[in-house]
This record gives structure tokens, sequence and C-alpha cells, in this order.
């Protein structure tokens, strides 16, 4: 067998990725020693938290890419922690030198495309369109993050099949839960404030100070990595949320969510006012539960018809820009059953009626340039001299 020098074993652990963050080990810090003895490798990792419940991943990758370099070799991975001094100093790597909180998604050269998902009142389906939407995004190649901000009324996780799933803290710095999507590249990565509760059932009853310090920790302390979209599942109305986001994210987009009935569409308009208040940008409205397909194959508007077209219209002419009718999804028991049972229906069943035009939806957002073209540039005017 040929001699494997430290040099080589360090270099082939640098292809190995922490599955979490998404980065090289070697990169991290988290490769401490590597002791050769004959044809024994011993590599010293340093996790991040004790109870990492990561572990037998990373033993399984470290292993398979030291014995690439060759067959003969036995390895054998030693676990260790992270001082609170490495700790820090990943964390400064991650924020690229910065230790101060900053939210990456407001900085004046962020490309990640943030959709805030919005509807005037609540039971319009806008948390199950979110994860779809992010799901399939994922399914084109996207790097995909979901924020749920629905403070008191969080679903996504649930929905994203990870309810009972809690995200890996780095001193101040927290992981997004990540979310394998069939057939994707990259995981979802999901943060929401039910993931942060020391138990599941626990109430949420915060007022607007608290909210707004639950968004900036969601938006700052989670390390999202490099994103090419960010959905916010916002509460329904015009709240205390709404507010903060437009505060504090004022280059997010926002998609209008409603049903066909009228009363649901007055209300969404208000959703779509208020975001332009915040001096956010509405990009189209999405019609949920537009009509049931009967066994025949005709259409029951079971909740009537002309929602969205209607709240469109009203927000074209208010704004002076075209704010389009992205799309109208129908009325499909699988769709409901995805959500209840963690499977979006867009990878569950992409040949459903209801998945395919959620995925078309995502695919004219996904179609969209990333870039710094319409953002705001943060500038005001001054009289003149």
């Amino acid at each position: 067998m040929a001699v494997i020098s430290e040099d080589a074993v360090r270099t082939a652990l640098g292809g190995v990725n922490d599955p979490e963050i998404k980065r090289p080990i070697t990169e991290l810090g988290m490769v401490d020693t590597i002791t050769i003895d004959g044809d024994a490798v011993t590599v010293r990792l340093l996790l991040t938290v004790a109870g990492c419940p990561l572990k037998d991943t990373l033993t399984r990758d470290v292993t398979a890419a030291v014995v690439a370099l060759d067959p003969a070799l036995t390895v054998h991975v030693d676990m260790g922690v992270m001082t609170d001094d490495q700790r820090k100093s990943m964390q400064e790597m991650l924020r690229g030198g910065r230790s101060e909180r900053e939210i990456p998604f407001a900085q004046p050269g962020s490309l990640t495309k943030v959709y805030a998902i919005a509807s005037g009142k609540g039971g319009v389906g806008k948390s199950s369109v979110t994860v779809n939407l992010a799901v399939a995004m994922a399914r084109r190649g996207l790097k995909v993050g979901v924020l749920d901000a629905d403070i008191y009324g969080h679903s996504i996780p649930d929905m994203l099949g990870i309810g009972d799933l809690r995200p890996t803290q780095v001193e101040e710095m927290i992981m997004p839960v990540p979310v394998p999507v069939a057939g994707a590249e990259h995981d979802v990565k999901a943060i929401s404030i039910g993931m942060l509760k020391p138990r599941k059932d626990q109430v949420v009853a915060w007022r607007g100070p608290m909210l707004d310090r639950a968004l900036v920790q969601m938006l700052s302390d989670v390390y999202w990595g490099d994103l090419d979209a960010l959905l916010l599942d916002l509460p329904p109305g015009t709240g205390d949320m709404a507010i903060s986001l437009g505060q504090h994210l004022a280059n997010a987009e926002v998609i209008v969510v409603t049903t066909p009935q009228t009363a649901a569409a007055s209300v969404a308009e208000r959703a779509g006012t208020m975001a332009s208040m915040m001096h956010q940008r509405v990009v189209g409205v999405v019609e949920n539960m537009s009509y049931l397909t009967t066994p025949n194959g005709d259409r029951m508007e079971v909740f009537g018809s002309g929602g969205a077209a209607a709240v469109s219209a009203a927000l074209s002419e208010r704004f002076g820009y075209d704010v389009p009718v992205l799309g109208q999804v129908p009325l499909e028991e699988k769709f409901r059953e995805g959500g209840d049972s963690g499977s979006p229906i867009v990878s569950a069943d992409p040949d459903a009626e209801s998945a395919k035009i959620l995925q078309g939806i995502a695919d004219q957002l996904s179609g969209r340039s990333r870039g710094l073209a319409g953002m705001q540039l943060g500038l005001a005017p001054t009289g003149r001299l």
C-alpha cells in the first residue's frame, strides 16, 4: 500500500461538508488531529455540541473520504467537542468576520430574493402555499429558506414534516433545520418560533416589541448561508409583524394569498396595501381553493369566483404597476393531506392538479432574475444647497 501523508488525509477531508452548515469540516475547524500509524488512520473531529444528532453521518462521510485514498486503510473517527473560543471563532468565520448581529438579507449587496407570503385573513391556505412554493423552488435547483413568521399560529414545521426537530445552536448562532426534498440538490432550510419553544404545546403570548425581537432573531441569529430565495410565512392581517417586516426587510416582495370569495378578496387587498405602505412591491396574487374538480371533470366553484382577479385589478390600479394573478390552486383532498402528513404535494404527488399549478407559480418566481435590479438603495432625497 502507498504511504499516506497527513496532508493527503486533510485534503481528502476538505471534501467532507458538515451536514447542517454545508461547508467543509476543515474550513470550519472541526478537524482537530490526524494520526497515522501504518495502515490505521485516526481522525479526531470536534463537534459544535456534545449531543450532535449528525455524528453518524459525519463518521460515515469522513471514513469514506479517507478510504478513498487507499481501500486498505483502517479508519477510526474520534469525536470531541469544541471549546467556547473555537465555537466563537467558527461563528465569526461564518459571519464573514463580523461578530455583531445583522440581517444579511437587508444588506445592499444581498442577492437573495425575499418573498413574504401574506393574507388578509386566516384560513385561506397561506402556509400551505408557502411550503409548497419552497419545495417547488428547491426541486428546480434553488437554495431555499423558509421562515415561519406566524408567531401565534406557526404550522410550517408540521407541514414540512419536521415538527419534532430542534435546531442546533453554536454560541448565539442557530442552524436552521434541513428538510430533504425528493429529487432536489439542496435541502430546504427552515426555522420557526415553534422550534425554539421549550415545549411544543407552549402558547406564545407576545405583543409588539417581543414580536419584532423574535423576527430579528430569526433573521440575524440564524445561519442561512447563501440562499437564492427566502420565503416568510406571515401572520394574517396587517398587524405588528407586517410592520416589522417592512422596517427590517424593505426589499422583501409580497405575494398575497386569497380565496375566490368576495369577503376574503376585499380583506386581501388590505394586506397588499399594507405592503405598499411599507414600500414593498407586491409581485402577485395566488388564489387558493379556486374550484373543486368533480369525478366527471366538471369544476364546482365552492367559494365563488373572481376573488384573485378582483384583488389583482384593485392593486394594479392602486399601485400603478401590474400585480398579476400568479395561479389558481384547486381544492384537492391530496393537497390538504400533504399538509397534515408533512409531505407537501409538489413533491409527494407532482402530477396532481394543484401540484402542477403550484410548481408553475414557483417557476414564475424562480424565473425572475437574482440581482440588485429593482431593489431599494436606502437613499433619501435631500434639499438643494
